[in-house]
């Protein structure tokens, strides 16, 4: 938009600012301006003119398809991000093993968090990234008057006064955009690389002269009302209010170091070498500089995160689920309006009349009980016409084409899960189907929490570590979101759960666990309870845990002792053989020496050696001899046994 009221000089830091301001808006309103209003009005279900396919509609209703699309994939991410109450959560370095400054810090933060309403904040820029493609949130810092209810005592303690304390509180709101009022480099793609973004909107009169009695904004130049300009405007109503607003730009990014010297509220030139400076300039009213100053964050970030539903390659732009629905939902729309003009055209009764057998000044009209007066028969003169029946195909039409919307966006509602993912409704049709579904929102739940929820903490827990460091101690922390499963993937995966645990018996060691992972994905208002009911549950009772020791002790010594029994017999065994193998050894010793003793005997006590030789002999022989009569025994027993089997055959 072009400042034709405002003089401004073409050299100064405002110039330059706006002219980059008027550049970016133009690029966007020729680029994206008519899809997002579109996409506005198909969300809230607003008609316009504009809006309609063909020039003979007279019907203006919006299927909500699209809007039930919005809120489901919007509602499957907040509940993925805020289900579990902690949605953020902070990790130390690894060397460090106390971990209670971490959940200091984690606490406080949550509470400060919880002090701005952050949450609501969030979910506002959910629904815009659904919507627009895009969702965009400005971090802004304040000071807020704490006021909270104190007692303290009175003439000395005999009485108890009762009142409020007060403190001045620095809180970092977050303070979502809409398309219209953000402007960014067409050239970039984030907000890192750009050159410099700009807020540029509407805000009231008495906020811009507040700041310039409290010394945030100059106050030696004087701010009034500003033009009106629809496109600013956050919605599109029928009326705008046009008095005590100001139309104000705030930029965040790199300026001309020769013109933020000349313009600066510091009064110190920054580093000559340097052809930019990263700045922060606020402007009234396209022309009226109120604030100029570096960069004051000790990181030096812009405070400014932006993330896309779906990223566009190379486009800082996304792309959401109404521009993802958008021709299904024209389609339907047009579909459904050319049933209703239809409808209009056979159920209303028509008549087709002779005019010239009419009475002259006669209002021709069809209701309940009206007469209608003619020069004749009225069977010749009043006939009943029809333009024919209306075709019954259009409620496939209009029921395929609903599905096209759910098919495009992947937005569905656990109710209409078996008639519209799968037209069978099978179990396995119906798992394949959620788990399609489960994949594209856990795609856009990454990328949320990658390109705006993880940088969004990470920049206000360095803002109050640098504007409130009795509360948060400048460390180097970092952040991780603790996002879960959505509605539809936690039914599904409560689903597969108990699948597995009716494989299982209760005395399995994985029951209790694959309960207490039943009981997680629940949204009980309890969970918390029965979690810990099931964690103390399989938790044994010291008495238990005695007993199971003792009686294991037991058996671990007789399990002992009948081991040490087994190991004495077998040593037994062992000496009983030895014994035995030492005795056989010993037995042909025992016969030599019982031989030489019967030699021996009857000797003299001096024998001679020819006497023993005899004996020897002598007694060989007898040996010998016996030998023989032993074999002729035998030899003789075995021809008796053979002649008496020789008989038997006989």
């Amino acid at each position: 938009m072009e400042y034709e009221n405002q003089t401004i000089d073409p050299t100064s830091l405002e110039s330059w600012v706006i002219n980059k301001c008027d550049q970016w808006r133009d690029h966007y309103e020729g680029n994206y301006k008519e899809k997002f209003d579109e996409y506005y009005r198909l969300w809230r279900g607003q008609w316009a003119a504009e809006d309609s396919m063909r020039n003979s509609e007279r019907s203006r209703i919006i299927s909500p398809a699209l809007q039930q699309a919005v809120e489901s994939a919007v509602a499957e991410v907040e509940e993925a991000t805020f289900g579990r109450g902690k949605w953020f959560d902070i990790q130390d370095d690894i060397k460090d093993q106390q971990s209670a400054d971490i959940m200091l810090l984690r606490n406080t933060l949550d509470e400060d968090f919880k002090f701005v309403s952050a949450r609501k904040a969030i979910a506002e820029c959910i629904i815009n990234a659904a919507v627009f493609g895009t969702g965009m949130a400005e971090i802004v810092a304040d000071e807020e008057l704490e006021m909270t209810p104190a007692s303290q005592p009175i003439m000395d303690g005999a009485m108890q006064a009762v009142g409020v304390m007060e403190r001045n509180r620095t809180v970092f709101r977050i303070r979502p955009i809409m398309p219209q009022n953000f402007l960014i480099d067409p050239v970039a793609t984030n907000i890192k690389e750009s050159l410099g973004v700009a807020i540029d909107e509407y805000v009231p009169l008495h906020q811009v002269h507040m700041a310039q009695e409290a010394g945030i904004y100059r106050n030696d130049v004087e701010v009034s009302n500003a033009a009106v300009d629809v496109d600013l405007e956050p919605t599109q109503e029928y009326t705008l209010y046009t008095d005590d607003k100001v139309r104000l730009t705030k930029y965040y990014g790199l300026v001309p170091s020769d013109l933020f010297n000349e313009n600066s509220d510091e009064g110190e030139d920054t580093d000559n070498n340097s052809e930019y400076v990263e700045a922060i300039i606020v402007i009234a009213n396209g022309g009226i500089l109120l604030k100029a100053e570096n960069n004051p964050y000790m990181m030096k970030d812009r405070p400014v995160v932006a993330f896309p539903w779906d990223v566009v390659p190379g486009k800082f732009w996304g792309r959401g689920i109404c521009e993802k629905g958008y021709n299904a939902q024209k389609a339907l729309d047009t579909e459904l309006r050319a049933r209703i003009d239809a409808l209009a055209l056979t159920v209303h009764p028509m008549l087709a009349v002779d005019a010239s057998r009419l009475p002259r000044g006669s209002k021709l009209e069809v209701r309940p009980g009206k007469a209608i007066l003619t020069n004749g028969n009225p069977a010749e003169i009043l006939q009943p016409f029809r333009f024919g029946n209306l075709d019954g195909n259009t409620f496939n039409q209009a029921a395929s084409l609903q599905q096209m919307v759910q098919m495009a966006t992947g937005a569905i509602d656990a109710a209409g899960i078996p008639g519209s993912i799968n037209g069978d409704a099978t179990a396995a049709g119906i798992s394949m189907s959620l788990g399609a579904i489960i994949k594209r929102h856990k795609r856009t739940l990454i990328n949320f929490q990658e390109a705006f929820l993880i940088p969004l903490v990470k920049k206000v827990a360095c803002r109050y570590m640098q504007f409130d460091p009795d509360r948060y101690p400048a460390q180097d922390f970092k952040f991780v979101a603790s996002s879960s499963l959505g509605i539809i993937a936690r039914e599904y995966e409560v689903t597969q759960l108990v699948q597995l645990l009716q494989t299982m018996g209760q005395d399995s060691p994985m029951y209790p666990l694959l309960i207490q992972a039943i009981v997680e994905n629940m949204n009980l208002s309890n969970r918390e309870e029965i979690i810990a009911s099931l964690q103390q549950a399989t938790q044994p009772k010291p008495e238990v845990q005695q007993l199971q020791q003792q009686s294991m002790q037991v058996d671990m010594a007789q399990k002992q002792a009948t081991v040490e029994n087994i190991q004495a017999q077998t040593a037994e065994v062992v000496s009983r053989i030895q014994q035995n193998q030492v005795e056989t050894e010993l037995l042909p010793i025992d016969a030599e020496t019982k031989r030489y003793s019967a030699v021996m005997k009857g000797m003299g006590q001096d024998p001679t050696t020819e006497e023993f030789n005899q004996r020897a002999k002598i007694a060989e022989l007898v040996l010998k001899e016996r030998d023989l009569e032993t074999k002729e025994d035998i030899v003789e027993m075995q021809m008796r046994g053979q002649n008496g089997n020789e008989a038997r055959t006989g």
